[in-house]
């Protein structure tokens, strides 16, 4: 299949940055999917006019979370004929100057997962920091390795092929915990994984969806399952 990306921005309330999104990614020339995730009314209408704009907009009737719109998204972009997805946040975070990178090394090592390694300055909140590193922590428990340098970035170009076979195949969670599932399930599949460095920004005032202890819960829920079925690959020999 030839080398053929779309980007892919899960969105769920967040009218005001979005439209921003999608105007720095347009110079890229790229094909984009807003899937929105149960967004009000009001924020639905606000993004109505991008379908003006060449940009497809696939719509959930309810919120289920953003793993649960990149898994419509990223199903959809495949049964679409696309064969890879650069995920991208709708919040603005990104430094979206990095996406020919992203897309470079997508396009150099096409059946690979080109995962955004984040640099954060002084702006990034310490919580957010502390909960990463203790994520990463257990990455890297479950890979057995320091493969997977980052699990909570959102901004990735996915090699479609690798990917749907996990999605069709195993139950990964719909909210935040998605972004660190689905790299371990990829990890475990054996899919290489490269790392491109990329600024990473939090806006004063901006607006998170994270979810506090609900989310940090279902992380936690996450790691658990994950270190278990780790035990279990590793003493039958699928972990070597």
């Amino acid at each position: 299949m030839s080398f053929k990306p779309v980007v892919i921005i899960p969105h769920y309330n967040h009218s005001d940055t979005l439209p921003k999104v999608i105007e720095k990614l347009k110079s890229y020339d790229l094909p984009i999917m807003v899937v929105d995730d149960g967004s009000s009314e009001q924020h639905k209408i606000t993004i109505s006019h991008l379908v003006q704009q060449n940009v497809e907009i696939v719509y959930h009737p309810e919120n289920k979370g953003k793993g649960a719109a990149l898994k419509t998204g990223l199903q959809l972009a495949f049964d679409q004929g696309f064969s890879h997805a650069l995920q991208v946040d709708a919040d603005g975070q990104h430094d979206l100057t990095d996406v020919i990178k992203l897309i470079e090394k997508s396009q150099q090592n096409s059946t690979a997962l080109i995962c955004g390694l984040p640099v954060y300055g002084d702006d990034a909140p310490k919580s957010r920091l502390y909960g990463r590193k203790i994520t990463n922590f257990w990455l890297a428990v479950n890979t057995l390795s320091l493969d997977i340098k980052d699990g909570m970035c959102g901004f990735r170009v996915y090699p479609l092929a690798q990917i749907i076979p996990i999605l069709q195949s195993t139950k990964l969670g719909d909210r935040m915990e998605f972004d660190s599932e689905i790299l371990v399930y990829s990890h475990w599949r054996k899919i290489p994984f490269y790392w491109v460095e990329t600024p990473v920004k939090y806006e004063l005032g901006g607006i998170s969806h994270f979810q506090g202890w609900a989310d940090n819960i279902r992380i936690s829920k996450m790691h658990a399952r994950l270190f278990f079925t780790m035990l279990a690959r590793l003493f039958t020999g699928k972990m070597s």
